[in-house]
C-alpha cells in the first residue's frame, strides 16, 4: 500500500463525507462539484454515468491542487473504466458491487476501492479481494442499523453508507459506526433547476453535522 493510498483513505475518513455526483452533463458535474467545495466538501465522486465523466475528472483534478480536494470515480462497473478513471487522475474508485478485476486493478495502482455490498457475504468477500472500505448500498434499504448488524460478526468492517444519507440521518450513520458517508441525490437535487446555492448551503449543513458529532 503506497502512502499516496493511505494518505487518500484518511483523508477521506477525517472528513467523512463524499459528495456523490450525477449530473446530466459535464458542465453541470463540475458546477456540482464547485458548489460542494463552497460548502466545505472536497471528496467528490465523479460518477461514469456523467457523460464524459472522465474529462470532468481530468478537469477538476488539474485546476486543484492535490491537497485541496480529493476526486475519486463512482460507478465504476469494470477494470476498463477503472484505468481510464485513474489515468484522468481519480484517486479512489467505487463501484455498486464487488468486482475483484476492479479491485484488483485499483491495487495494482495503489488506488483505494470502495465496492457496494449489502450482505455480509459480499462485504467479507469484497475485503478478502482486497477492498479498502466497503460501501453499503444502497443505504435507504436497511438504515443505520445494518452497519451494526454488519459489524457484529466482522468489526474489522470499514462501511461508508451511500443512499439515505442527508442533513437529518448523518449523525445516525456516523454513530451506527459508519467511516464515513457518501451523499448523492438529497445533496445534490436542486442542479436540475440550476440552483447551485442550495448545494453549498447543505454541504455545509452536513459539514457542520460531522463536526458537531467528533466534536471538532
Amino acid at each position: 500500500m503506497s502512502m499516496n493510498k493511505l494518505k487518500v483513505i484518511n483523508r477521506l475518513c477525517e472528513e467523512g463525507i463524499v459528495a456523490v455526483i450525477r449530473a446530466d452533463h459535464s458542465d453541470q458535474a463540475v458546477k456540482i462539484a464547485e458548489a460542494c467545495l463552497r460548502g466545505g466538501i472536497s471528496s467528490l465522486e465523479i460518477t461514469f454515468t456523467v457523460p464524459y465523466a472522465q474529462r470532468v475528472i481530468e478537469k477538476l483534478s488539474n485546476h486543484f491542487a492535490p491537497g485541496e480536494v480529493t476526486i475519486g470515480a463512482g460507478t465504476v462497473l469494470d477494470s476498463e473504466t477503472a484505468r481510464i478513471a485513474i489515468l484522468s487522475g481519480a484517486q479512489f474508485v467505487v463501484s455498486p458491487f464487488v468486482n475483484t478485476d476492479v479491485i484488483q486493478l485499483c491495487n495494482r495502482y495503489g488506488i483505494p476501492c470502495m465496492p457496494g455490498a449489502m450482505t455480509v457475504k459480499e462485504a467479507l468477500e469484497g475485503m478478502e479481494a482486497g477492498a479498502d472500505i466497503i460501501k453499503l448500498f444502497p443505504g435507504e434499504t436497511y438504515g443505520p442499523p445494518m452497519i451494526r448488524s454488519l459489524k457484529g460478526p466482522l468489526p474489522q468492517l470499514n462501511l461508508m453508507p451511500t443512499g439515505g444519507v442527508n442533513v437529518d440521518t448523518i449523525t445516525e450513520w456516523l454513530e451506527a459506526g459508519a467511516v464515513a458517508v457518501g451523499v448523492g441525490g438529497s445533496l445534490i437535487s436542486s442542479a436540475k433547476q440550476g440552483d447551485f446555492a442550495t448545494i453549498t448551503e447543505k454541504s455545509r449543513q452536513l459539514v457542520d453535522k460531522v463536526k458537531a458529532f467528533r466534536g471538532v
